[in-house]
């Protein structure tokens, strides 16, 4: 007998008291998303299998984040990459940047960027740059949808990313005259790409930026390592936003020219 036959006289039914829709909000009583307690109620609807629980905190899996930002903000009818940026066989060390955008069904839209390279990326995960960056990039316009302080497990690492980067940091110091490497070479083109998102972003003047807080005139002025201390401080930003000097507010679209 053909699989199709075993059901062809069966009428599949909803049961009439189950309201499929997705809904704003999961209940009434909620907190306002402003309120002091919205982070504890959104990381309350985490089911144990989206978490990874230590003794301190939840953190999130990307999984559990897609559907509890469905739960609590409405469906999300698109989501995807929006400018990626491969890994290049230079000194960006197999840097892979990736922006990621997700549209709620009410209109609003929340996008963020994510990069992984083999300092801040478990060894098994390096091979997938790309798709790792990604997931990364998801996960925090996710975050920043549902508005809580949670670091997704994607995000983290095993690695030691300060003593990774400041290691090499001295090797680099080293061979600056070996032609392996040259520290006061221009940045590359991952560096300033990634400067570029990161600073439309944080709606940061880039030129601002790089004149008050790092004495330089010109993106064209930029050493690879500059641009490595450029990019540390646009994520302390990230961060911490209420530090970001209301001098440097205000992107630009012209900033590579200058």
């Amino acid at each position: 007998m053909m699989t199709e036959d075993l059901f062809k006289d069966v009428e599949l039914q909803t049961p009439s008291n189950t309201d499929t829709s997705v809904k704003d909000i999961i209940m009434e009583d909620a907190p306002s998303i402003t309120s002091v307690g919205w982070n504890d109620f959104v990381m309350s609807q985490f089911d144990p299998s989206e978490v990874i629980e230590n003794d301190k905190e939840k953190i999130p899996l990307t999984a559990g984040l897609r559907r509890v930002a469905e739960l609590l903000l409405g469906r999300i009818v698109s989501s995807g990459p929006t400018q990626v940026f491969p890994p290049k066989d230079d000194s960006s060390h197999g840097r892979a940047v990736v922006t990621w955008r997700v549209e709620f069904e009410n209109g609003t839209c929340f996008s963020d960027v994510a990069d992984c390279w083999e300092g801040n990326t478990d060894d098994m995960f390096c091979a997938y740059a790309v798709a790792t960056a990604a997931t990364r990039a998801e996960a925090r316009a996710l975050r920043k949808a549902l508005r809580i302080r949670a670091i997704a497990f994607e995000e983290f690492t095993k690695k030691d990313t300060a003593s990774i980067v400041r290691a090499k940091s001295q090797i680099n110091s080293t061979q600056a005259t070996s032609g392996e490497y040259e520290d006061q070479s221009r940045m590359t083109d991952n560096q300033c790409n990634f400067i570029g998102v990161k600073c439309k972003q944080l709606n940061i003047n880039t030129n601002a930026l790089l004149k008050e807080l790092f004495n330089v005139q010109s993106i064209k002025r930029l050493s690879k390592k500059m641009a490595s201390d450029v990019i540390d401080e646009l994520n302390k930003f990230q961060r911490e936003t209420d530090k970001i000097p209301q001098s440097i507010i205000g992107y630009s679209e012209d900033w590579r020219n200058t």
